[in-house]
């Protein structure tokens, strides 16, 4: 059994269905893509969570190739805005820190959607979350439900706090237990908005839509504009604190007023504001997960989550990835990972 189809638990069921092997993909969710979530508006497609990949990330931009999905270059192209502590715009020929990173046309559910193709409707299941797992030296039973069912071995293609929540039966280890609690989960503290647009027209200014902040409450702002045609879009990352963003009309106040300092009037009335604010998504963050983090944590798998249940609990997921942990690319090696464990068992 698979818990958690995000891109790590649904390339995983792809492989097992390529070998012809037996196993359920459960989600608690009613959709797959975990962290992988695009909102559509007209016809443009924008990502409310991770949205790039880079070169030198082979196995996410092979996926991509795999299905016939087209990736193309952030558009960096013009000037840079630096907004001051009080409000003040400057305007700079800076290189933008997004040049040579590279998006998903139509948003990457594109590729989720394309997994979820390959795995047949038998094996896989939305609205299901686990509840409590008990092992008795042979099998683990499985609660979703309001059911039991027994399976060989499980899999977590999830963050380990929210796999932490499930009961164990007997109880894990507490190094087991610290473990999981320790490990943050990537973007479970972050919210996002997007500003869609009728035209481009920071590019009409000579502006890459790129924009450095340190009033907020947008501290990054990005072009987030498909390839070609529109809508076109702005996203930003929100840095104040959970916290202090859980009015959501009177955050969304403050984002258009920040974007009429940053582009002028013309910002003011966007044809939507799209908000996904991570950090209150259950399926996505603890409590734990709402402190802020200063630095890419430190990811890997743990010694401690080896070896439970004789080896039948596995860990998979892009916080336990041997590199590129947090990232598309690390949630990919995540599931290699876990698949070479389940097929050399065997």
């Amino acid at each position: 059994m698979i818990i958690g189809g995000g891109l790590s638990g649904l390339t995983l069921a792809d492989m097992l269905e390529r070998q012809g092997r037996d196993y359920l993909l459960l989600d608690a969710r009613a959709r797959f893509g975990g962290r992988i979530k695009t909102q559509h508006v007209g016809d443009g497609s924008f990502d409310m969570g991770p949205a790039w990949f880079w070169s030198g990330q082979p196995k996410i931009a092979a996926l991509i190739e795999w299905f016939g999905l087209k990736a193309f270059e952030q558009y960096a192209t013009g000037d840079l805005i630096f907004e001051d502590e009080r409000g003040q715009v400057q305007r700079g020929a800076v290189l933008s820190s997004m040049a040579g990173s590279w998006r998903v046309s139509g948003g990457l559910s594109a590729l989720i959607d394309a997994l979820v193709e390959q795995i047949p409707q038998s094996k896989r299941a939305l609205n299901s979350e686990v509840s409590a797992l008990s092992y008795d030296g042979s099998n683990i039973r499985a609660m979703f439900r309001g059911e039991t069912s027994s399976f060989d071995k499980v899999v977590f293609a999830m963050p380990p706090r929210i796999a932490a929540q499930v009961t164990f039966d007997p109880p894990l280890p507490d190094n087991a237990c610290s473990a999981m609690a320790n490990v943050p989960t990537w973007m479970a503290g972050q919210a996002k908005a997007v500003a869609v647009y009728e035209t481009a027209f920071w590019r009409d200014a000579g502006l890459s839509g790129e924009v450095m902040s340190r009033r907020g409450p947008m501290v990054e702002i990005h072009d987030a504009s498909p390839e070609t045609g529109g809508p076109f879009a702005l996203f930003g990352f929100i840095g104040v604190s959970p916290r202090d963003r859980t009015d959501e009309q009177a955050l969304s106040g403050h984002i258009i007023a920040q974007l009429i300092r940053l582009f002028g009037e013309v910002a003011a009335e966007p044809k939507a504001l799209l908000l996904k604010d991570w950090a209150f998504d259950p399926r996505t963050a603890t409590q734990a997960d709402q402190a802020p983090t200063y630095a890419h944590p430190t990811y890997g798998s743990s010694r401690n989550l080896s070896g439970l249940w004789d080896g039948r609990l596995i860990f998979s997921g892009t916080e336990v990835a041997d590199q590129f942990g947090g990232y598309l690319e690390g949630a990919l090696r995540a599931s290699d990972m876990s698949f070479n464990r389940l097929i050399s068992d065997t």
